[in-house]
């Protein structure tokens, strides 16, 4: 019986540990979007609003670098730092080309604390094994997606995703790009690769 509780024990926990540390939270789509709708949109912007330019050009070329189908353009080397006035920088792009904009920005940082209880279990010969219970603090990054039509002048799509405590933008961004994607796929929007 033992045994089988330490088995089940290792079993869950390598579940969670493998379980993706960033998942959807939500969604949403314009009501009046079709595929054809995204379809229509063939060069976009990237803008990836982050606090340090290097996470901002990390993030924008992941993002341009999973584009298919669309040509995506980082902001960083689009638009320079007099471009702050928004009608200017909409009228600067539809002269570019561009149909849209996608706007990745972290929304907030939601910190928490976690309590993982101690485990016993037995031994030989009536030796008792334990580990002792404790706190872990956590953080999770709410980060925000947003796909703008140029042409039509309203958003398109937003989702939010979640990922619990990062620990490398690479990856993180991956993750997201990844939970993004599949959303998109499975609302018609994009096709597989």
């Amino acid at each position: 019986m033992k045994i089988k509780t330490l088995i089940s024990i290792c079993i869950i926990g390598l579940m969670v540990s493998c379980a993706p540390a960033t998942k959807l939270e939500k969604s949403w789509a314009d009501p009046s979007l079709t595929p054809e709708t995204i379809q229509a949109v063939k060069k976009v912007l990237v803008v990836a609003a982050l606090p340090d330019e290097s996470s901002k050009r990390i993030a924008e070329d992941k993002i341009v670098g999973q584009l298919k189908n669309i040509q995506g353009i980082q902001s960083y080397t689009y638009l320079t730092s007099a471009d702050t006035d928004q009608k200017q920088v909409a009228e600067k792009l539809k002269k570019g080309g561009f149909d849209g904009i996608i706007l990745f920005r972290l929304k907030e940082v939601e910190k928490s604390t976690s309590y993982t209880p101690g485990t016993a279990y037995g031994g030989w010969y009536g030796y008792r094994y334990s580990s002792p219970g404790y706190y872990s603090e956590n953080e999770t990054f709410m980060v925000e997606t947003n796909l703008y039509s140029l042409v039509s002048d309203k958003l398109l799509w937003s989702g939010t995703t979640s990922t619990l405590n990062p620990t490398s933008l690479d990856k993180t961004m991956d993750q997201i790009i990844a939970a993004i994607r599949f959303e998109l796929q499975k609302k018609g929007f994009i096709k597989a690769k």
